[in-house]
């Protein structure tokens, strides 16, 4: 069977490192691209590089969700491709962690996650396609120290990414999570001069979402890990 042919996609938690180079790559795919965040004022860079178009949306509240799914459906349709982004942490000892701090870091890192997937699921399952790509990190598989929410936030999404990618595959729609493990190379902050390529090239990770997205049926993974060479475990 042929690789699915996807024309719009949506990337919620937009920002100026990934996101950007997914969505610059899109656009040069030939996909309308939708970008959310909560402050759209970050975006302009981005909608200029894209042609994109921008709306605002706290990913963990649902109702602003919904509302973004319809608007983005009023401007270029229903997408076909969606991604998550948004991630949220406090960082801090166990025993001084505020529990507001680490609610609101589940809620966005896993809920929102949640939120966003049901809503572009809730489209996909009546055309029989689609694809939903979740971001996870290091944290998604290895709990560090003075980070537990972090943790718990990218080990509940990757459950999530697990759970719906057996659920939906036989229903047409791929869902594959990212475990991005390393640091993202970004303008503030350079690869250092001793260890070249030691940060992930975003240009590069979004190449590997790409890779993903045109996978044939037959051999969809659900789950992928990038890592530098200077990663030892």
């Amino acid at each position: 069977m042929a690789s699915p042919q996807y024309k719009s996609a949506l990337i919620v938690g937009a920002g100026s490192g990934l996101s950007a180079s997914l969505a610059r790559l899109f656009a040069r795919e030939g996909m309308q691209v939708a970008l959310a965040a909560r402050n759209v004022e970050k975006l302009g860079d981005i909608v200029r590089q894209s042609g994109a178009s921008a709306f605002a949306c706290d990913a963990g509240d649902a109702a602003q969700v919904q509302r973004l799914f319809a608007d983005v459906a009023d401007k270029i349709g229903d997408p076909d491709v969606v991604v998550y982004n948004a991630s949220n942490r406090t960082r801090g000892p166990v025993a001084d962690l505020a529990p507001a701090d680490v609610q609101r870091a589940i809620t966005i890192s896993a809920f929102g996650g949640f939120l966003v997937a049901q809503q572009a699921v809730k489209r996909m399952l009546p055309k029989g396609q689609g694809a939903v790509l979740l971001t996870g990190a290091s944290a998604s598989v290895k709990g560090y120290a003075l980070s537990a929410s972090f943790a718990m936030g990218k080990f509940a999404l990757r459950g999530l990414a697990q759970s719906m990618a057996r659920e939906l595959a036989p229903k047409g729609i791929h869902v594959a999570h990212f475990v991005i493990d390393g640091g993202i190379r970004s303008a503030g902050r350079p690869d250092p001069a001793d260890k070249p390529d030691s940060l992930l090239d975003p240009d590069a990770i979004a190449a590997s979402y790409l890779h993903v997205l045109r996978q044939p049926r037959s051999a969809w993974t659900w789950e992928i890990e990038l890592r530098p060479w200077v990663e030892t475990f």
